[in-house]
């Protein structure tokens, strides 16, 4: 006999399972920013050359978020298919969808992995390395992108843990790679002399750690829905549904990667003096605080997803609208508490990163600028994965599309205006404009997308 889910997504305390379900995955999406963080952090003090291996970095960053986004779109578009299922009580249905999101995920990794390794150099040139920093990011991203499929399948899995309540092992098999990363980072980097090629190893196997366990874990008994390795039914039809439900997602971490290209791009095309490669360093360090903003939040308002998906499938209407409210109220204290440590621990925060006084101070001004708007931020994810949870990409799709559209006219002019420091205005704009338009629209359709619901019965 199958041992009963710990947390009753159908029945039990909404408030309670909002915040049991968000705050391990907040947690779990915090650790998964310590990969990155980490790395920066040691990297930045290599003796010497420490800034421009930690600009290198930097430059290198979207691509290696580039690939993280094909796992969400895999994960994150699968996922809540299988909660609504699973609330629908359709079990075969929904350990189908899992079955079928594995072999996707292994069939992009494969894909993946020797376009990223061979043409590594090309992109990495066009998307703002300099003759200084090239080899950094080339010696960095070439042992990266030999473990993609451990970052694919470990990331795009994890949402399947999170989506039937098991968070608390997603967090665990998070912070396992974490730690390992942790341990192996100084020992590669300085002890070996490894450089930027040993932060890149370490990352590789703490993502292999995180992998297995991961697929220990949905195999499980205690998981509603298990990952089995059978054949799955409708792959044709089961993939373009992933793919319908994951492409909010996926074009918003997407999308994020080209925007940081642009930003590294225009940092250093505006950057006077030869000032380019030290404003892309300040924003690979602004990335790494701003990474520790967004990827929790996402983990508030994605660990929720499935407590939405699951009544949705479920016809539980009225638990829906509790859900996302509840879920947004968290969101929103979390982003209080990140407005404040902005304003008041930014200064320590860049000196993790760099000896250079000078620009740890200049950083630590533009880091405030760039998040500001952080708690109206909060409503736009928030907004944008409830539409997701109930299946609704005509909405979520667009404005996320918008939100990023804002940032890139903001982006392209503000710098052309007012110089190269004008660039970090670009986010706080986005977030402020980008979350009253989502947050209307969400308000003035919820009640008609869950009206319908009821009338017509689950449509995925």
């Amino acid at each position: 006999m199958e041992r009963k889910n710990k947390y009753d997504l159908g029945g039990g305390d909404i408030l309670k399972l909002s915040f049991v379900l968000a705050f391990p995955t907040a947690l779990a999406q915090a650790v998964m920013v310590l990969y990155a963080i980490i790395d920066r952090m040691y990297i930045g003090h290599i003796d010497k050359v420490g800034d421009l291996a930690l600009a290198g970095v930097g430059v290198a960053a979207p691509i290696t978020t580039l690939i993280s986004s094909f796992a969400v779109l895999i994960g994150l578009g699968a996922a809540p298919i299988m909660a609504m299922r699973a609330g629908h009580g359709e079990k075969k249905v929904a350990e189908n969808v899992v079955s079928n999101a594995l072999i996707l995920l292994l069939g992009i990794s494969m894909i993946l992995t020797p376009l990223a390794y061979f043409f590594r150099e090309r992109m990495l040139m066009a998307f703002g390395a300099s003759m200084n920093t090239i080899s950094y990011a080339s010696s960095y991203l070439g042992i990266y992108v030999l473990g993609t499929p451990f970052s694919i399948l470990s990331t795009g899995l994890n949402y399947f843990l999170i989506n039937q309540g098991q968070s608390r092992n997603a967090m665990l098999s998070v912070l396992s790679g974490a730690i390992c990363n942790i341990a192996l980072d100084p020992l590669f980097i300085f002890v070996f002399g490894m450089g930027v090629e040993g932060a890149a190893a370490a990352t590789v196997i703490s993502q292999g750690l995180q992998m297995l366990l991961t697929i220990v874990f949905l195999r499980l008994k205690s998981c509603m829905i298990r990952l089995k390795l059978r054949k799955p039914e409708n792959i044709l039809k089961t993939s373009l549904s992933t793919i319908r439900f994951g492409l909010s997602p996926f074009i918003i971490i997407a999308t994020d990667s080209i925007l940081m290209v642009l930003l590294n791009t225009v940092l250093q095309k505006y950057g006077k003096n030869g000032s380019g490669d030290m404003l892309i360093t300040a924003g690979t360090i602004i990335q790494s605080f701003h990474l520790l903003v967004m990827n929790p939040l996402g983990g508030i308002t994605g660990g929720c997803q499935g407590l939405i998906s699951f009544n949705y499938g479920a016809g539980n209407t009225k638990r829906v609208k509790k859900a996302i409210m509840c879920t947004q109220l968290w969101a929103t204290l979390y982003t209080v508490v990140m407005f404040i440590l902005t304003f008041t621990a930014t200064k320590y925060f860049v000196r993790l990163f760099t000896p250079d006084k000078e620009i740890a101070q200049f950083t630590a001004g533009y880091l405030r600028i760039f998040e500001m708007m952080i708690i109206p931020l909060s409503f736009q994810y928030q907004n944008v994965d409830s539409l997701t949870a109930l299946g609704q990409i005509r909405f979520s799709l667009p404005i996320s599309l918008f939100r990023k559209a804002v940032f890139l006219v903001s982006l392209l002019i503000l710098p052309a205006l007012f110089g190269a420091g004008a660039a970090f205005f670009a986010e706080p704009v986005c977030d402020l404009i980008a979350s009253i338009v989502s947050t209307t629209l969400l308000w003035t359709n919820i009640d008609k997308i869950l009206k319908k619901r009821e009338q017509e019965g689950l449509k995925v």
